[in-house]
């Protein structure tokens, strides 16, 4: 029952083009000329988290935009135990906080460049940042 859990999990946060594997999405971005998001969520605890994915990465506008010039990552925390991840998917997420996330911050966006270097940090969910300010940002960096 677990794994069925699980993979329902992992089909719902893998929807609307999210990933949850940096490298994979890095590599990918490269020769297609991308940048890459990272967002680090606390799904399941998390208000500002959630707000932000509902509001902002689920928006029809963000989502068109993202098709073609973003690769996206969720490094999600989860805390509820029927929302947990797999301990592989923990440990990965636990190392993509230690490197672009050590002071623990939730919601924490990043841009990054193909080569993994950060451009652009939100943190948080600024009450005043909307989807097309974002996609604005975003795009001054290509």
């Amino acid at each position: 029952m677990n794994s069925i859990i699980t993979v329902l999990l992992g089909f719902f946060w893998l929807s609307g083009g999210w990933g949850n594997n940096l490298e994979k999405a890095l590599a990918d971005a490269g020769p297609a000329h991308k940048l890459v998001i990272l967002n680090f969520s606390g799904s399941d605890w998390c208000g500002p988290c959630i707000l932000l994915k509902k509001e902002v990465f689920e928006s029809e506008e963000f989502k068109r935009f993202a098709d073609t010039g973003l690769e996206l990552v969720r490094a999600d925390f989860p805390r509820q135990k029927k929302n947990q991840l797999p301990k592989e998917q923990v440990k990965y997420n636990e190392s993509l906080a230690e490197k672009y996330n050590p002071a623990g911050k939730f919601p924490l966006t990043l841009l990054l460049s193909p080569e993994g270097k950060v451009l652009r940090m939100w943190e948080g969910y600024p009450k005043d940042l909307t989807t097309e300010q974002m996609i604005k940002t975003i795009q001054s960096y290509r």
